[in-house]
């Protein structure tokens, strides 16, 4: 992993502390990945910028620790890298989403090993609103379309109305807004990728059902 680049995409200096458990996350990744499917198998040779520093750019539009729930956390993307990545700060946390119990034990064990600031859930999203009751910031990557993901979010958002929601999407994220917003109200920032120029983060707030 090259820790200049992963600083460029964040705006900010790397401490030696925070690479070394990215680079530790990238050795354990590596190695589960052999045993099972954590993510996509033609993306697993590109994992530092197609995956760890596709992450991370979250971390650096929400400079500010928050308290997070990660949706369908997968192989660690972008639950885990956020995790890591507020264990500099010491503060703010993770509840990571994953009704697979494989890929559950994988993110646990990559909490454990890194010292991340997280919790795994094994646990399907719609039950995990039962044991999650609020959150400041949603995020979820290659899970679904944005019409879905927001039907996921909104029984946190009716709690704590400025809980915002992170989502990441490609360039097909047009056609996904058009027809969420048959069912959803919101307010949309959109923030160019640093790593794809295909590839966006979709900012949610304001979010409401339509009558």
């Amino acid at each position: 992993m090259d820790r200049k680049y992963l600083e460029n995409v964040l705006g900010r200096t790397v401490s030696r502390e925070t690479f070394e458990r990215l680079q530790h996350f990238s050795d354990l990744f590596q190695k589960w990945a052999a045993r099972i499917n954590l993510v996509a198998p033609s993306t697993k040779g590109d994992l530092q910028t197609r995956h760890i520093a596709d992450s991370a750019q979250l971390m650096k539009i929400v400079s500010e620790p928050k308290q997070w729930i990660d949706l369908g956390s997968g192989g660690g993307f972008p639950g885990i890298i956020t995790a890591i990545l507020l264990a500099e700060s010491d503060a703010g946390w993770v509840d990571l989403v994953e009704s697979n119990h494989k890929k559950a034990a994988f993110l646990r064990a990559a909490l454990l090993e890194t010292g991340a600031r997280g919790t795994v859930h094994t646990s399907r999203i719609e039950d995990a609103v039962k044991k999650l009751p609020s959150c400041d910031a949603i995020s979820a990557r290659a899970l679904a379309d944005l019409d879905k993901l927001l039907g996921f979010s909104i029984p946190w958002v009716e709690v704590q109305e400025n809980t915002r929601c992170f989502f990441h999407k490609g360039r097909d994220y047009v056609a996904e807004v058009d027809k969420a917003r048959d069912r959803w109200r919101f307010d949309l920032v959109i923030h160019p990728s640093a790593i794809e120029a295909d590839s966006f983060i979709l900012e949610i707030t304001g979010l409401s059902r339509r009558v």
